[in-house]
Order: structure tokens, then sequence, then C-alpha cells
């Protein structure tokens, strides 16, 4: 593949419909804000009333910090509530696992949705990229040391392997909050419409760049699904997002250059964003936290 000039890019910039971009911020936002406040569904059950603007500002903050250490967000994010909001550092990290099952089974969803209508083109991209006997030999493996891990933490009674048993018994209590919530389906409504924001931002976006008119659905279901992918493997997807969405792109025949600066545009406008919102809210939260 070849690669996009900086003074090309710079004109996609140039040219580009900001209409769409700030209404793919827009619904990139409500998405954000949504999770915020499903996050308060989980955490009542175990007893716990947390304000809903510790919950936004916990939830941009985590966003920011996944820009320096993959996943790293989610830790600092339960770390917030506890620090705030009194909330158990294990039980608010099991509330995280927990919705991010919740959004694992939709984002299966929507992968299901696109191998039935998409199911030569994914397949052909997975054989070409991926050796599926190293994928089964490693799944192998990680169970075997996660069974060993279990074994020695159920066996333990004492000193370190105890804590540990506590700390995942902290998380489990968390995670196992999704059946004891009092307002599933509100529950369900956020997390679908998390994922439609998601996807909308995604299309509505690309409309702004010249050269992508009438992208087909497959092509912005898979670009979605492999952004997605691109995003949860490195810091934030600096550098792979782009990349991901014009490889997607490329097996429905889209041009390359295009592709690419949409990939650029999308990255770079919900960077912006999340930087500005993220930085805001570490900034804020003492403030807002401040004892009167």
């Amino acid at each position: 593949m070849s690669k996009l000039s900086f003074q090309d890019l710079l004109g996609y910039f140039k040219t580009a419909n900001y209409t769409y971009i700030v209404l793919g911020l827009f619904l990139g936002l409500l998405s954000h804000l949504s999770r915020a406040y499903r996050w308060l569904f989980m955490l009542e059950p175990m007893g716990y009333k947390v304000k809903l603007g510790n919950s936004i500002m916990a939830v941009f903050a985590t966003y920011l910090v996944n820009y320096t250490i993959p996943r790293a967000g989610e830790v600092a994010r339960a770390s917030i509530l506890t620090n705030y909001e009194n909330v158990p550092f294990d039980k608010g990290f099991g509330s995280i696992v927990a919705e991010r099952v919740a959004d694992l089974i939709v984002l299966l969803l929507i992968i299901t949705v696109t191998l039935f209508l998409q199911f030569d083109f994914i397949y052909a991209f997975f054989i070409e990229k991926f050796d599926s006997s190293k994928l089964i030999v490693g799944g192998v493996l990680l169970l075997l040391l996660m069974g060993v891990f279990l074994f020695f933490i159920r066996r333990s009674k004492a000193g370190i392997g105890l804590k540990i048993k506590q700390f995942v018994n902290g998380i489990i209590e968390g995670a196992l909050s999704i059946f004891k919530m009092k307002k599933k389906g509100a529950f369900i409504f956020h997390t679908f419409f998390i994922w439609g924001m998601y996807l909308l931002m995604f299309y509505v976006t690309s409309l702004s760049v010249a050269g992508l008119n009438a992208v087909p659905v497959g092509a912005i279901l898979v670009g979605f699904i492999l952004a997605t992918f691109s995003i949860a493997a490195t810091n934030g997807g600096i550098g792979s997002y782009p990349e991901a969405i014009v490889i997607a792109f490329l097996l429905f025949g889209l041009s390359e250059d295009p592709s690419r600066a949409f990939g650029w545009i999308m990255w770079t406008s919900q960077t912006l964003m999340i930087i500005v919102l993220g930085g805001a809210s570490l900034l804020y939260l003492p403030i807002y936290n401040r004892k009167k």
C-alpha cells in the first residue's frame, strides 16, 4: 500500500466537510455520556450512589489514559471512584469488567451480522493475515495458564495468595452486579445506544471526505470492526486506526488515499475531543469534589 504524503493529507483536512465532522463528534459525545450514565446502574446494586459528574469525568479520563498504556484507563477509572466516591477498587473494577462483557456481546452481534452480510471479504482477510494453527495453540496455552492461576488462588489461605483471592472475589462481585441491577432494561438500552452512536459516528464522519461518497454498508461495518480492534490493541489506535480502515475499505474497492484520509480525520477529531474533555476532567475532579 502506498503512503499518503503529509501535504496531501493536509489537503484532505482543508477540503473536508466539517459539518459532518462536528456531527460525528456530537454522536461520540452522546455515546460517552451514555456510558457514564450506564455505569451508575452497575454500582447501585452494591450500595454505592455515585455522582453522575464523577462518572462522566472518570469515563473521559479513562479514554485519555488509554492513550498512554492500552487498557490502563479502566484501572484509572476505578481508582477515581475509589478516591472520590469511596467505592472499593476491586468492586469498581469488577463493574467495569461486567460493562466490557456487555459491550463485547454487542460487538459480537455486530460481527455476526457483518459475517452474514460480508462473509467472503472477511474470510479472505483472516486467511491472508493470520495463521489459524498459531491462534489455536496460543488459545490453549492461555487457558492452561488461567487454569494454573485459578488452582493456586483457590488453595491459598494466607499471604499474597489470600490477598489476590479477596481481590478476585471483589471483582467477581462487581461483575455479578449486572444480574442484580433494578434497571436492566435501561442498561440494555444504553448498551445498544452506545454502540449505535459509535456506528453512526463512523458513518457520518466518512461523509466528510471527498472521494468517499456512497460508502457501502459492508465497508462501514468491516471498517468499524477493524478500527475498534485497533483501538483495543494499541494506545488509542495511534497509527493503527487509519491503516485498519484502509485495509477494510480496499476490500470493497474504495480509493486508498481518501480512505486513509478518512481514518486520520476520524482518529484526529476523536482524539482532540478526548484530550480536551479528558484533560479538563482530570483537572476539574479535585475541584468538583472539594469539601464545602
